[in-house]
């Protein structure tokens, strides 16, 4: 398909260019060297019948040079070849086009890649295109002007490949004369970080022998004579061995034996009458090694893990260059991970850029200062894989890196809590690849301390706002404020530092601050169109979690307007006047707007108003006087219900007082008890036909679970409130306690109530903190193996398997409990005709 312009000579302006890499590009093969390859074409140099398959018509013609060279004959084969030194190697084809590679290594290209490409030299093809190719690379290889980032990643590539240091020390047995202490690589290394930071500026360093360089280096003043001379002859003397160990069986292996008899072959096949000669001069040349390479750049920053640690602590990690580094795999296993290999392919994959997090050289750079830290915090989660699995997530959502990531390698504290919030912590982990800006506040003074009062968060949060000029900025403020402190109750929580109750309690307070400051701003960007009605005035009611401080993680809020029209009134007094059941009805709605609506920091909450009178069908806002009616002639038990946990939430003071004593007379009104446990009855079977579940995670509708308690509670107080209207409480566990004070029941059938709510309220706030809707409802996902201790600890229970039997015993208690209290006395009546 591809038409020659010289078939005698076919490579002649073929745009074919194959770069020999390495070794075969240094001119310094081993015995049983593998040549490294990179494999270009130029589509504008060539001409074809079908243009759209060049590049599978290259894929294939790599693929049978390959063939070619390794395919063994009667006279063996030529060479094992390896390709993975081209861009990104396990995302792009065998072949790519030089335009492709251009773009890859002038965007995305890494330090380490510069250093391979300074042995690069067209080796067959089209040597003139592969000349041009690398006269265009020259600029990339050998930058003249190196920021203080580029020279810290070529500073951190040269402590990434350091050994590990301390321990026993080295012997000739089993040693690795290529990547082991004082190795080849190390003398490798020595000399072409050196070449990336001066080369630019000084051309005689641009030379692809390490021998050369290292001679080069001396003469331009960069090393001395001594580390010159012995690290020249420490790498003769080591490729000699190097090449005396594949002469053997003609394998690309670079280690000593450890077996002492072959270990003694070799040394003679050397030269040596014995191993013992063998060791002390092997020994001599690898500490020589290992003292000037451990010299170069010593007074350079060291790596994150220093602060916990360091490297010494850590050994290889190595993610430079196209092979898995042993050593590296060795390092990530002794860490706890049961797939290296994953863990390995997974983080070259970073640094290929293959993450919109990753696409900057800055963020490339920066991830290797901290890397080592983050690998020590990730395998010291219980699921060391699963957790890395999950920042793997977090990092691919990511928009952008630098910021993160500078925040990571200024604190590499925040990434033991990030680890921990992916180990155990998977929803939680979600919400954080969604805001990784919420890591912020974690750094703010008395992130950890005690939640501040309601009165301390109202006046932070209206402080903050001053700064809005416009209502969308009260909505972005509003937002990250709200998100900040409810990360924050998360992380304190996750962490035990602060109780269930504590949390629930701080929760519906962040959450009644955001809606009140709204309120009071969402107001007066209304009345600036429409003006106020005179005398007239609107509340917010908050009734199910919120309404009785029990707020967790997940929930929404449920929520009534009522306003109180002034007598006369006929509409509002601005430029755009409203009749006031319009004018209250879209004020509500530009609340519940303001709340629930998507802007670059996410939603509020989600808002339920199906609580309101008359339920769906039922007006925005009621007025008082509607509620009022509505309670006393039409709402339902289930209605009366919901409003045990109802509270006033924002808005006017006088008109709060008027709403507090409607719902009060409501609660104390004297019921035909018959008819209350019928209707209690029939709500429960409702709600247990819709949502019935045997799932034993989903604590609140599981029979004899969070409901039956709630019920049990929002029953007594209904049948009872008339006689004794001190019990009125919005919270489930004061309700009980006021129970129980008044002896309404035994004191042992409260306590177990009460321990029960206890239990199933804090193992709910963390299910909800930790795990997704989607995984709590699917019986098939087991529990993280991370999140089973927090989950246990959560419910007071030593261990995941003591908290699984606890659920079901309290689960069995309460159902009893309902049994007696309930379902017992309602089936001696005769069923009521129900309201």
């Amino acid at each position: 398909d591809l038409q020659l312009a010289d078939p005698d000579n076919p490579e002649t302006g073929s745009g074919l260019v194959i770069l020999g890499m390495g070794k075969l590009g240094g001119c310094e093969l081993n015995y049983s060297s593998d040549v490294d390859l990179i494999v270009l074409f130029d589509p504008d140099a060539i001409t074809t019948k079908d243009p759209d398959n060049l590049q599978t018509a290259f894929v294939r013609l790599t693929r049978n040079l390959v063939q070619l060279l390794e395919d063994k004959a009667v006279d063996g084969y030529v060479f094992r070849t390896d390709l993975r030194l081209r861009p990104d190697p396990a995302a792009t084809p065998m072949a790519i086009s030089v335009l492709a590679a251009e773009t890859y290594y002038e965007s995305i290209g890494q330090n380490w890649e510069r250093a391979a490409m300074i042995k690069a030299r067209p080796v067959a093809g089209d040597m003139a295109a592969g000349a041009a190719f690398l006269k265009w690379l020259t600029p990339f290889i050998w930058r003249k002007n190196l920021d203080f980032a580029a020279i810290q990643d070529i500073h951190s590539i040269k402590r990434q490949i350091n050994a590990q240091r301390g321990g026993s020390g080295i012997s000739a047995a089993g040693h690795n004369v290529k990547l082991g202490r004082g190795g080849i690589r190390e003398i490798e290394f020595f000399a072409q970080t050196q070449q990336l930071i001066w080369g630019g500026r000084l051309a005689e360093l641009r030379l692809t022998r390490t021998e050369e360089t290292l001679a080069e280096l001396f003469a331009c003043g960069q090393i001395s004579k001594n580390v010159r001379d012995d690290m020249i002859a420490a790498y003769r003397y080591l490729r000699r061995v190097e090449h005396r160990l594949q002469m053997i069986d003609d394998k690309q292996t670079h280690s000593l034996p450890e077996d002492a008899e072959q270990l003694r072959q070799i040394a003679i096949f050397l030269g040596y009458h014995d191993s013992a000669a063998l060791s002390d001069e092997l020994i001599i040349h690898l500490t020589n090694v290992e003292t000037h390479y451990a010299g170069l750049f010593e007074d350079a920053p060291s790596l994150g893990a220093a602060s916990s640690g360091g490297e010494d602590a850590l050994g290889n990690l190595v993610f430079t260059g196209g092979d898995s580094d042993p050593d590296t795999l060795r390092t990530i296993e002794s860490l706890g991970f049961q797939n290296a290999t994953m863990v390995d392919a997974t983080v070259r994959g970073w640094h290929h850029g293959r993450y919109r997090a990753m696409r900057s050289a800055r963020a490339r750079e920066l991830l290797t200062e901290f890397f080592p830290v983050l690998l020590k915090a990730l395998a010291a989660t219980p699921d060391p894989d699963a957790t890395f699995n999950r920042f793997d997530e977090f990092l691919s959502g990511l928009p952008a890196g630098v910021q993160l990531f500078s925040m990571f390698y200024s604190n590499p504290g925040l990434l033991d809590l990030v680890a921990e919030i992916m180990g155990g912590a998977p929803r939680l982990a979600q919400y954080l690849a969604r805001r990784p800006q919420v890591l912020e506040s974690v750094l703010a003074p008395g992130f950890f301390s005690k939640p501040p009062t309601k009165k301390a968060m109202e006046n932070e949060l209206a402080q903050k706002l001053k700064l809005a000029n416009h209502i969308e900025d009260v909505l972005i403020l509003t937002r990250r404020w709200t998100n900040d402190r409810r990360f924050q109750v998360g992380v304190q929580s996750l962490s035990g530092r602060i109780v269930p109750r504590l949390a629930a309690h701080t929760l519906s307070d962040i959450a009644q601050v955001a809606i009140s400051q709204l309120y009071i701003r969402v107001e007066q960007e209304f009345a600036n169109s429409h003006g106020r009605i005179a005398g007239s005035d609107m509340s917010v009611v908050s009734l199910g979690k919120l309404g009785s401080r029990e707020m967790t993680a997940e929930s929404d809020l449920d929520l009534v307007f009522i306003y109180d029209l002034a007598d006369g009134a006929e509409a509002s007094d601005g430029d755009k006047p409203l009749p006031p059941s319009q004018y209250f009805a879209r004020l509500s709605q530009r609340l519940i707007n303001a709340i629930s609506v998507q802007t670059a920091e996410g939603s509020l909450y989600e808002v339920d108003m199906r609580l309101r009178p008359s339920g769906a069908t039922g007006p925005i806002a009621s007025s008082l006087q509607s509620f009022i009616h509505y309670h006393q002639s039409e709402s339902w038990t289930w209605e009366h219900m919901a409003l045990t946990r109802a509270r006033v939430i924002c808005g006017s003071a006088v008109l709060s007082e008027k709403i507090d004593q409607a719902i009060f007379e409501t609660l104390i009104r004297q019921r035909d008890p018959a008819q209350l446990l019928a209707d209690v009855v029939h709500m429960r079977d409702r709600i247990d036909a819709e949502h019935h579940t045997d799932f034993i995670w989903d604590v609140k509708h599981l029979r004899g679970g969070l409901v039956d308690v709630e019920f049990i509670a929002q029953y007594l107080l209904l049948r009872h409130a008339h006689k004794h209207t001190d019990m009125l409480a919005t919270d489930t566990r004061t309700m009980l306690l006021n129970i129980k004070d008044l002896k309404l029941i035994d004191d042992s059938l409260a306590w177990s109530l009460i321990e029960a709510l206890d239990f199933w309220q804090s193992l709910q706030a963390m299910l909800r903190l930790t795990i997704p809707r989607a995984m709590r409802k699917n019986r098939d996902h087991s529990i993280p193996q991370g999140l089973q201790g927090k989950l246990a600890k959560a419910g007071g229970a030593s261990d995941f398997k003591t908290l699984v039997a606890k659920v079901d015993s309290t689960a069995a208690t309460v159902l009893a409990h309902y049994q007696t209290l309930i379902t017992d006395p309602a089936g001696k009546i005769s069923p009521p005709a129900r309201q």
